[in-house]
């Protein structure tokens, strides 16, 4: 199913007719696909949404770049048009970044939050880092005095050689979206949720590590942090019916 938010063709699927709404809110990259398992429990008693959000899954990405606060109002249109009032949230990774927004910045009701593994947490720019960066940016531009048969091939080479996986992956309109969502940093937001919150974490998770998870904890007031000894990123696929049998003992609750 499609449904046209903000000039986009919002990609989104409905399961179950439960009273109660769940949307669930993917990662970076992610789609439905890694949901699967969950939705096919929690649709039995609620009724589940999950999105696609621009440039993954069917929806397309636009010809213009995007903020998180654009990411967030996508999703305000969708609850709007979709007459979505008051649900339950559960969010991974990215998915968190907008969660954390709909529920402080933008005030939007939110029943209970579950947080897996959130982003939203800037990084502190370490000395290596620092340098890393700094090195990057010389070579490049030291590159652009050396004869264009070798120009082109010496970019390419600094930038696979110092840019993440992640920013490698995606299609050359997207990299300064990712670039405006990664470098927003939503820890001062943290203070201003006040839905019950549920926040799940993976022990061993290096791309938003256990201390981010510590963070919102000790900042979101009504929340509770369980950790997953010996689980990644990915602690929803990693134990799986073991957080879904929390998850709806949270939501029944």
């Amino acid at each position: 199913m499609t449904i046209n938010c903000k000039d986009i063709e919002l990609s989104y699927l409905k399961y179950g007719n439960g009273k109660d709404v769940i949307v669930i809110l993917p990662g970076w990259g992610e789609t439905r696909n890694t949901f699967f398992e969950i939705i096919n429990i929690l649709k039995i008693d609620y009724t589940v949404y999950i999105i696609d959000y621009p440039g993954f899954g069917e929806t397309k990405f636009p010809n213009y770049n995007l903020t998180m606060d654009d990411y967030t109002l996508l999703v305000i249109e969708f609850f709007n048009k979709l007459n979505i009032v008051n649900p339950n949230i559960i969010a991974h990774s990215f998915g968190g970044r907008i969660a954390i927004l709909l529920s402080s910045k933008y005030n939007i009701p939110i029943k209970n939050l579950v947080l897996i593994d959130s982003a939203g947490i800037k990084p502190k720019m370490t000395l290596k880092k620092k340098f890393r960066l700094k090195l990057y940016k010389t070579l490049q531009f030291l590159a652009n005095y050396f004869p264009k048969s070798i120009k082109y091939k010496l970019k390419t080479y600094l930038f696979n050689k110092f840019s993440s996986s992640d920013y490698q992956a995606l299609d050359e309109n997207m990299r300064e979206t990712f670039k405006n969502i990664i470098n927003y940093d939503l820890t001062n937001y943290l203070s201003h949720i006040t839905a019950n919150t549920l926040i799940l974490w993976g022990e061993k998770d290096v791309d938003t590590p256990l201390k981010d998870g510590k963070l919102m904890h000790k900042k979101i007031t009504n929340s509770e942090l369980i950790i997953f000894p010996n689980c990644t990123h990915f602690c929803y696929l990693e134990n799986t019916y073991v957080i879904i049998k929390i998850i709806l003992c949270f939501l029944d609750n």
